[in-house]
């Protein structure tokens, strides 16, 4: 079961991410389906998942929240790093792709970016996207992200390299937008 409800969206809430979650995890991030457009190339094995839990999960210098919808995981979202003296942060998400075009990624967004925005008082988030993640690229723009820049053939992805795309929110550009 995953751990307390963080933030609650429309369809998901961002809840804590547990011991019990990692298995879930592990097994999302060396799915080639997430782990090729996150730029992944290497297996995540047991040992290493816990390390990251335990320093990063349990750090204090991101946050990382478990997607769940019904209370079953589908997914994890992430503000990391968060650099206060800039009041900055890079988002990073992904969804299992069994769940994919339920609504859950741009409701976890958008929760997370309020979050971002009202309670940590960040002034910008930052994503960045490889050429070939399309579907990753419309849902940054649905929620108000704009492409700002290119790193050319910036990454060694699923053996080519690749363009890397960088996305901006601003919070009064997301609070002009936001209904």
């Amino acid at each position: 079961m995953p751990g307390s409800i963080f933030l609650e969206g429309d369809s998901i809430e961002l809840r804590t991410i547990e011991e019990s979650d990692l298995e879930f995890l592990q097994d999302g991030i060396n799915d080639p389906r997430i782990r090729v457009p996150l730029g992944r190339a290497k297996p995540i094995n047991r040992a290493q998942e816990r390390e990251f839990f335990e320093e990063e999960v349990c750090g204090d210098d991101a946050i990382h929240l478990l997607i769940a919808a019904d209370g079953e995981p589908v997914g994890a979202i992430g503000l990391d790093p968060i650099e206060r003296y800039r009041q900055w942060g890079e988002i990073g998400y992904w969804i299992a792709p069994d769940f994919h075009g339920h609504g859950y990624g741009s409701d976890a967004l958008s929760t997370t970016i309020e979050y971002a925005f009202t309670q940590l008082g960040l002034h910008k988030l930052a994503a960045r996207v490889y050429e070939f993640n399309e579907p990753s690229m419309e849902l940054l723009e649905s929620v108000g992200f704009r492409r700002e820049g290119v790193h050319r053939k910036d990454a060694f992805v699923d053996g080519e390299y690749k363009d890397t795309y960088w996305y901006g929110l601003l919070e009064d550009e997301w609070r002009e937008n936001d209904p």
